[in-house]
């Protein structure tokens, strides 16, 4: 048994008759089209709905599996509180799942209370959920539920989001239902919510043809500034569901599509067939990953190796071995180690004035921080080491200035002071355009308030990537 049946589901309140009342006869093609997938998903003999939502609790990196053990929701707050749901959730498949997912390079965990009220977010159903529901309860689907956060991240990393659910439900002999949850563009018209940009539609002819082959490696290299353009909700989750899919023949039918109202609902169905390994993209996205990996670190400075082999160890459990010094590093001087994943900062710690032997030294201990005391991230993971890009900045020495005319955030970093307090920002970051800029994020870094007097330095740096 596995994953038996996919589909995506829009997700419009609209579409439900007792919030969009009248209006809601502006999209039957949507209705039919929803209570036709609910059928086929009965007919399926599915034993769990899995349900991907980009309404859910969302991080960057990580899939969310909500872990209550009764899983609830309404659309009260679209003025229908009667439409509401409670259901079983399958914890067993839950748990399967996000032991699968390391193994796919995945990062999948439980959404608990705990984590709930740490993070501030709930964990009752959304209308990405509720909306799906609704129509497959008409069609006499009543089973258990896998509530799923749509995560962002590589199109390539979410494409395997599916193969952990289909390799949880092979493991445990479970028939499983793949939704994802999403609308298309939200511009098609001027009273869109998006507003109005002819590229929304462009989206949706695109997306909606490769689906009908389906042709997933063509969705994977969409357009990113056509995706962005389009101001959709969906492209994620429909990523995460193809997984399930990958290496199989399958049946895909476009149920139907409209957009009255300026945003875009698609309705479609997958049924998986015979193993075809021509349709496998697993060994493919495997092999351009290694590929892109080989050739970063082939590019990479010698700081830069020290910095990433500093967390390898650390995290593989292995000791930090002595490397000889060159003598270019055997001097003194801060340092920053910075780190990013897939674009994003992942973790950045540094000294202004030096705390170790050397330069070499200095990044060791800065890049350990960087990784695992940036009190703005959680620790790196052990999974994540393959996804991290590392710099590493060696700060030239400051000298005092006596205003902004002589900071250039683009060549020069800047130090504030005041008394005990430092606060320090280096040169050339994405989206700072100005001194002043430049200046009031430093202060706020050091807890400096804005008309305090303060002391400013500049400094340029070496860059090593």
């Amino acid at each position: 048994m596995s994953v038996v049946i996919c589909g995506i589901c829009p997700h419009p309140p609209i579409v439900v008759p007792e919030v969009g009342h009248r209006e809601s006869e502006e999209v039957v093609a949507t209705r039919e089209a929803l209570l036709e997938l609910g059928r086929r998903i009965k007919e399926s003999g599915a034993e769990t709905v899995v349900i991907i939502s980009p309404h859910a609790p969302i991080f960057q990196g990580v899939v969310g599996l909500n872990r209550e053990p009764v899983l609830e929701g309404d659309l009260a707050n679209f003025g229908a509180c009667q439409v509401k749901f409670e259901l079983e959730n399958d914890l067993e498949l839950i748990r399967e799942i996000t032991r699968q997912a390391p193994a796919l390079g995945l990062t999948a965990i439980e959404l608990t209370r705990e984590l709930a009220r740490q993070y501030d977010f709930t964990l009752r159903l959304d209308h990405g959920v509720i909306v799906p529901l609704y129509y497959l309860q008409q069609a006499g689907v009543n089973l258990p539920l896998v509530y799923v956060s749509m995560a962002v991240d590589t199109a390539e990393r979410l494409y395997r989001f599916g193969l952990a659910v289909r390799k949880a439900a092979e493991l445990l002999g479970r028939r499983v239902a793949l939704l994802a949850s999403g609308d298309l563009s939200h511009c098609l018209t001027r009273q869109a919510p998006g507003g109005y940009h002819p590229q929304g539609a462009e989206f949706d002819r695109q997306l909606a043809g490769l689906l009908a082959v389906p042709d997933v490696q063509g969705i994977m290299q969409m357009d990113e500034s056509l995706i962005h353009r389009a101001a959709e909700c969906g492209y994620r989750s429909i990523l995460m569901m193809l997984g399930a899919l990958d290496g199989l023949d399958v049946k895909a039918e476009v149920l139907s599509y409209e957009g009255p109202f300026g945003v875009g609902y698609l309705v479609a169905s997958f049924v998986p067939g015979a193993v075809n390994p021509e349709r496998s993209l697993l060994a493919g996205l495997e092999a351009g990953q290694q590929a892109r990996l080989e050739r970063r670190r082939a590019a990479e400075s010698f700081l830069v190796r020290i910095a990433r082999e500093t967390l390898e160890k650390q995290l593989n459990g292995r000791p930090q071995s002595e490397t000889a010094v060159p003598d270019e590093f055997k001097k003194q001087a801060g340092v920053f180690v910075s780190l990013k994943k897939h674009g994003n900062l992942r973790g950045c710690i540094g000294t202004i004035e030096p705390v170790q032997p050397n330069i070499l030294e200095e990044v060791v201990a800065n890049a350990l921080s960087a990784a695992f005391h940036d009190p703005r991230f959680q620790p790196v993971r052990k999974e994540e080491l393959n996804d991290l890009e590392y710099s590493v900045d060696v700060l030239q020495p400051p000298e005092p200035i006596s205003g902004l005319s002589e900071l250039d955030p683009k060549k020069y970093g800047v130090i504030v002071r005041a008394g005990r307090r430092s606060g320090l920002l280096l040169p050339n970051l994405e989206g700072i355009d100005s001194a002043g800029e430049q200046v009031k994020i430093a202060r706020r870094k050091a807890g400096i308030g804005p008309e305090e007097p303060v002391k400013l330095e500049r400094f340029e740096v070496v860059r090593y990537r």
